[in-house]
């Protein structure tokens, strides 16, 4: 026998035992008592009915799966997973005690799977791995983590030199409805340069998954991609669930030492899907409604993202999260975007009114920060990028005397040169989804656009 097959049934037979010895050996049940609205009140055993535990209620249409998701005296509050028609009062249930988890595999990359980790996509059964990773994962400890890598190549223009992405970084996109950030996404999903891509489409519309997997990613794209897909009218614990699953499987190719591009769309969903479950168990609405289990389960799912382990002194792998969050009402200010913003390690906007001036993606590049952008660009790159931001920045201080004719050549030459560089700014920060530019040819064509096309050259 090879030592490369020995050692691979060796693991084998180390993770079978530990699954064995892991089982519980007892079966808990309960009854329904009560259905309230989108709840069920159950009774059982005290050592089984914990906050997160899983149970199955017996109805004569088929078996419903429920999380327990609060307690109202000695009764469980339940929520299902799908609808409750046929619950009735006294119905049996059969509880499991132990968290929700999964066994990813790299078998599952070029597959689309639900928020149980089941496929939906015709394509036979998944091949599970050999060790459980629970939904509800924790981060790496603050100090055990690894520091965010070098910065990572994205394919658009507008993010490779404004905005740069490092690995293991988390970055937000924050827009408003119709403004393009699905497209925006698809084209990271397209051209970033990573080893796997997690996407998870929460709440995302029912057509528009079909096409985002066929149209954007294609077979080339779906090779090194895991999609997890809950609908919009899936019930709000699905879609809470597949996106604690993205983040999962995301985790385990992160532990085999792969960068991985996490890409959620969107937080803002998730949040929703969070809100519904907590007015559902009696929680008092708060800002906008929201209730206060949303702003504690934000950042335990978005803190998942980033740095591996050291191991060794070596990074284990990293996970870079993209999140998108849909602004309510075109205010970035609102409960959910706020929340975000302060988490992440810096934020995209994107405007209405870039958007219908025909400009994609519409990203408003003095409101966007990248938090690890200074510490991995060049003194040359950062004067460039330094250069360009005054320009932007001082045509938009006189956008609208400029507009109307009011503004006198002349009378001050940082406007002046603005004018001037505004058009040829505006076609660099464009971009056809079909096209992808490198880190090193943004610089070079901004360099050009500036006239300062000789420090980039004098550098190299």
């Amino acid at each position: 026998m090879k030592p490369d097959t020995f050692e691979m049934e060796f693991t084998y037979m180390h993770a079978l035992r530990a699954s064995i010895e892991a089982l519980e050996p007892r079966r808990f049940r309960g009854r329904v008592t009560a259905v309230n609205g989108l709840m069920i009140e159950a009774m059982g055993p005290a050592d089984a009915l914990e906050l997160g535990a899983r149970a199955t209620a017996q109805t004569r249409h088929g078996d419903i799966a429920c999380e327990v998701v609060g307690f109202r005296g000695d009764h469980a509050l339940m929520m299902p997973f799908g609808p409750l028609d046929g619950v009735r009062a006294g119905a049996r249930m059969e509880i499991d005690p132990e968290g929700p988890y999964v066994r990813p595999s790299s078998a599952w990359l070029g597959r689309v799977i639900d928020a149980f980790g089941k496929p939906v996509d015709n394509g036979g059964p998944l091949l599970p791995g050999l060790y459980p990773y629970p939904l509800r994962g924790r981060p790496p400890a603050p100090h055990a983590r690894a520091r965010v890598g070098g910065r990572m190549d994205t394919g658009v223009r507008a993010i490779n030199t404004f905005t740069q992405i490092c690995k293991g970084q988390r970055m937000g996109v924050f827009a408003g409805s119709g403004v393009g950030k699905s497209v925006l996404m698809s084209m990271l999903a397209q051209n970033a340069d990573c080893d796997v891509a997690v996407i998870g489409l929460i709440g995302e519309r029912g057509r528009e998954v079909k096409e985002f997997i066929d149209d954007v990613l294609g077979p080339e794209g779906m090779k090194r991609t895991v999609v997890v897909v809950a609908t919009s009218d899936e019930p709000a614990l699905s879609r809470r669930q597949a996106a604690q699953l993205t983040l999962t499987v995301a985790e385990y190719f992160r532990d085999q030492g792969q960068h991985v591009l996490c890409l959620m769309d969107s937080v803002t969903r998730f949040a929703m899907a969070q809100r519904e479950i907590g007015l559902a168990a009696g929680e008092p609405p708060t800002t906008r409604g929201y209730t206060p289990s949303v702003f504690n389960e934000l950042p335990r799912l978005l803190e998942r993202a980033g740095p591996g382990r050291r191991t060794d002194g070596r990074p284990e792998g990293a996970i870079t999260g993209i999140f998108t969050v849909l602004v309510d009402g075109d205010d970035h200010n609102e409960p959910i975007a706020d929340a975000t913003r302060g988490i992440l390690d810096g934020h995209i906007v994107m405007e209405r009114a870039i958007a219908e001036r025909g400009r994609f993606p519409a990203i408003n590049i003095l409101k966007s920060i990248s938090r690890t952008m200074p510490g991995c660009c060049d003194d040359n790159e950062i004067e460039l990028i330094r250069n360009a931001r005054r320009a932007l920045s001082d045509y938009a201080d006189m956008e609208e005397l400029i507009r109307l004719g009011a503004y006198a050549r002349g009378s001050n030459a940082g406007v002046d040169r603005a004018i001037e560089l505004h058009d040829p700014l505006e076609a660099f920060l464009g971009q056809n989804k079909e096209e992808a530019t490198s880190l090193d040819d943004g610089f070079q064509r901004l360099a050009e656009i500036l006239g300062d096309n000789n420090s980039l050259n004098n550098e190299a």
